[in-house]
């Protein structure tokens, strides 16, 4: 996701979605009929049935409570509610733990940082993205490269997307089941959620070797409670979710019993009713392990060329080492939006892409220093690229009269590079 790291290599993104019925958009109706072999044939023509449930006696899946949370979506919904520090359910567990002094300060916490979230990032972004890239803005897939559990921007710059794909090398393991947590695992494990998101909702990036010790620190560990907190926070209801793996063909393929996935697939319905998958996929992206026939790469390319998205991302794609992914990205992704962290200024030019500058870039921070981009600085110099400012800050320089956002559209986005 987004991060700052003494060791670069740690980075990485997450995928996830969320969807609720079997009203499918159309790439995932013809996933499900290739991976879900028992769905019961009239789950797929009946568009009520939903995750959690079945068209007659069948079970649809057959472990959903694989996660350790119940069987019924308003039950797992309310486990990312009480994660995200939110009201929910007036029985239950969940309810009298929401009861305790530790929760209770946990939803104060998390009520102030969505305030200062709001004013700060969410409210100017979204006003932004929808005058300078309606778009992009708009598009039913996304691409977050280098994501970690950064759903909180994805969906911020494009809530309308269906189906969005993270990844990064954090792990994603199952949540423990909250009602046999004692009152300091319970504390301990809410103090670390609000320290993992603060930094993101504040300053718009995570600390990479920060996050890394605050995801397996508790009983809340991997990347799960922080997405299922922001998906909560941005109005989503959550309805399933499962482990998953890619096949070779980049296929989704929901996977049963194992204590750490390489991926999970959350299912949710969003605030106006929409449907959306949210992927993450644990991968790491330098050429030793990722190149044209990665699943990865397969996967994101069935969805048709979405636009990428890439904040905070180590300048990674600066180095030969991620040459593979940086490329990716210039040739199979229909549009770039990114700060200066993400694929270098001359590459954008080098390939002709249609660009537009935003904000103020004046340098990089000094431990990035060597991926100082004075041509970059000059065309902001210069007014180059219909360079305009920007009123809230993005990535590592998240001061606003700093800050720099990058808008590359592709001439014609090909399958791989």
């Amino acid at each position: 996701m987004t991060k700052i790291s003494s060791s670069p290599i740690l980075m990485v993104t997450a995928a996830m979605l969320a969807l609720s019925s079997c009203a499918l958009p159309k790439q995932v109706g013809q996933w499900v009929h290739q991976t879900v072999a028992t769905l019961p044939p009239l789950a797929l023509r009946n568009p009520q049935v939903r995750r959690a449930q079945a068209a007659g006696d069948e079970q649809i899946f057959r472990s959903p409570t694989q996660f350790n949370v119940p069987v019924a979506s308003s039950s797992l919904d309310d486990t990312a509610r009480f994660l995200a520090g939110m009201p929910g359910a007036d029985r239950g567990a969940l309810s009298s733990l929401r009861s305790s002094g530790a929760w209770a300060e946990h939803h104060r916490k998390m009520d102030e940082l969505w305030l200062n979230f709001s004013l700060k990032h969410g409210r100017p972004i979204q006003q932004w993205a929808a005058s300078e890239i309606p778009d992009l803005r708009g598009s039913t897939n996304l691409f977050y490269p280098f994501s970690g559990p950064d759903f909180l921007f994805a969906d911020t710059f494009f809530p309308k997307a269906d189906t969005v794909v993270l990844c990064g090398l954090e792990p994603c393991e199952p949540l423990p089941p909250l009602a046999s947590l004692g009152g300091d695992e319970i504390t301990n494990g809410l103090s670390g959620l609000v320290t993992s998101v603060s930094t993101v909702m504040q300053c718009s990036f995570f600390i990479t070797k920060d996050m890394r010790r605050d995801l397996v620190s508790t009983r809340f560990r991997g990347v799960l409670p922080l997405i299922l907190a922001f998906m909560s926070r941005t109005g989503y209801t959550v309805e399933s979710l499962d482990l998953v793996r890619l096949d070779g063909q980049g296929t989704p393929v929901i996977i049963h019993g194992e204590a750490q996935s390489p991926g999970v697939m959350i299912r949710a319905r969003g605030p106006s009713g929409q449907l959306k998958r949210v992927f993450y996929i644990k991968q790491d992206l330098s050429n030793e392990s990722l190149n044209a026939g990665t699943p990865l790469l397969k996967f994101v390319n069935s969805l048709g060329a979405p636009p990428a998205f890439v904040k905070s991302a180590s300048y990674l794609m600066h180095e030969e080492s991620f040459s593979n992914i940086r490329s990716y990205l210039l040739r199979s992704c229909r549009a770039i939006v990114q700060d200066p962290s993400g694929v270098p200024y001359r590459n954008l030019l080098a390939l002709g892409m249609d660009l537009r500058l935003y904000g103020n870039y004046q340098g990089t921070l000094e431990m990035f220093s060597e991926h100082q981009q004075t041509d970059l600085i000059e065309a902001y110099r210069e007014r180059r690229h219909s360079a305009r400012p920007l009123d809230f800050g993005v990535g590592y320089m998240f001061d606003p009269s700093r800050t720099c956002l990058m808008v590359a559209r592709c001439g014609q986005p090909v399958a791989l590079w």
